[in-house]
């Protein structure tokens, strides 16, 4: 860029360091640009209703998402506690043949 100087200084093993000198814009530069926005059609009321039950049906495919989730969640905790219970019981059988 012409608005800027770029200087190299105290170069170290760890890596680099660089000093950026904005110069002051000149009287020449072009007047501030306004970004012009771009026109927003007007939505009809069936295309809002439309939009709004398309996003109703997102948010329900989300919470079936979440709950389908969490329900695979309590099963899979529920298998590891009933494995633990059976390797309980079986230690617990195992220490009692040992006893007799």
């Amino acid at each position: 860029c012409a608005d800027m100087e770029v200087k190299q200084i105290n170069k170290r093993a760890s890596g680099q360091a660089f000093e950026l000198i904005l110069k002051p814009p000149s009287p020449v530069s072009e007047a501030p640009r306004t970004l012009a926005s771009p026109k927003k059609k007007e939505l009809s009321l069936e295309e809002i209703q439309k939009k709004l039950e398309a996003a109703e049906e997102r948010r329900k495919s989300q919470e079936a998402q979440v709950l389908k989730h969490l329900a695979e969640k309590r099963e899979h905790e529920r298998e590891v506690l009933q494995k633990a219970l059976e390797e309980n019981n079986n230690f617990s059988k195992m220490a009692e043949e040992k006893l007799i």
